[in-house]
């Protein structure tokens, strides 16, 4: 098996494209020699482009899945490979088909109630997996192919001109002695934390610890909840530069500690080492919160339900801005933990 041709069918979201990081790593490591693809819908593929575990991206436009066409030529494409395996973290009738489509004779795949829709019939190596949390579980889909991994480690990709910008940027701004990356921005407002609250942290952590706090955004929304945060922080806070995906991977690597809710910024944290502070509202720390036990996860209780995706933010605004600020100073007083991948 040492010239394995593996398929992994993780399309979306970005924080479930890095969890699923660890997979292909841990098929490298097992199979130096093997060919690992990676199908994901964009713009997942601008992490996965530069992955050293990863030989070929295939990315997707939202919404392939209804063009008879385009579904033609995923087809002709995946079956070019010449796939053997494929591996389905995802385990939705979009993800598991492009296995079926693909040619591959093995397709593996997550038993109910983690396998949705016609997963558990288009995958016909089902795993019930014995963790809980998304990564771990990911993992498990290893099984099969007899790779246990002894580690998990992402290899998040850095550019030598993102790490550079980066490193430009906190030395004009003078964070060379540490700051907190905040992360305001969530892509359901549940998991949202009110800017202003935020903008008290971060005057806290400059009183009463010296530090700064830089604050991350994307789009126009979030650098308006992010000039908030500034507002209140007391001069303490400062906007994050323009980044991609990756820059903001290289500036959470100069950084003392992640500060912000469950998101895709937050996963990126997790993989590159930095230690986070995570704030659950619409989530739970063991399915899908940083993990590591030099993490610190903050959640009043659970905002459970259907439409966790529409609903308000009342979970997230159960937490106290004491809790947050209690929580950043056990961070500072410990000795930190980096383990960067």
């Amino acid at each position: 098996m040492t010239d394995l041709r593996v398929l992994i069918t993780r399309l979306s979201h970005l924080g479930d494209c890095i969890t699923a990081m660890p997979l292909a790593c841990a098929l490298r490591r097992q199979f130096p020699q093997a060919f690992i693809g990676w199908v994901v819908e964009k713009p997942g593929d601008k992490l996965l482009a530069n992955h050293p575990a990863v030989d070929y991206v295939l990315p997707l436009s939202k919404g392939w899945l209804k063009s008879p066409a385009r579904v033609k030529e995923i087809r002709r494409e995946l079956r070019a490979q010449r796939f053997e395996v494929a591996i389905d973290p995802q385990s939705l009738t979009k993800s598991s088909v492009l296995g079926w489509l693909s040619g591959a004779e093995q397709r593996i795949g997550l038993q109910r109630p983690w396998g949705k829709e016609l997963s558990v019939w288009l995958n016909n190596d089902l795993i019930h997996p014995a963790e809980r949390h998304v990564t771990l579980r990911t993992l498990a889909l290893l099984e099969p192919l007899g790779v246990t991994p002894s580690e998990i480690d992402f290899q998040f990709p850095e550019t030598p001109f993102g790490r550079s910008n980066m490193e430009s940027f906190v030395k004009r701004a003078h964070l060379s002695h540490g700051f907190a990356l905040v992360n305001p921005g969530a892509g359901w407002a549940s998991r949202r934390w009110p800017p202003e609250r935020f903008g008290l942290v971060a005057r806290h952590l400059g009183f009463e610890r010296g530090i700064t706090s830089v604050v991350a955004w994307a789009g126009e929304a979030e650098r308006e909840m992010a000039e908030k945060i500034i507002a209140r922080s007391g001069g303490h806070a400062l906007l994050a530069p323009p980044t991609d995906l990756l820059e903001l991977g290289s500036l959470l690597r100069l950084s003392r500690f992640y500060l912000g809710g469950d998101t895709g910024p937050m996963h990126i944290a997790v993989a590159v080492g930095a230690q986070c502070i995570v704030l659950h509202g619409a989530t739970l720390p063991e399915d899908s919160g940083a993990l590591g036990s030099q993490h610190v996860a903050i959640q009043t209780y659970h905002q459970n339900g259907r439409n966790r995706r529409r609903a308000g933010n009342d979970a997230m605004r159960a937490i106290s801005v004491e809790q947050v600020c209690d929580a950043c100073d056990q961070v500072l007083a410990a000795r930190p933990v980096r383990a960067a991948a």
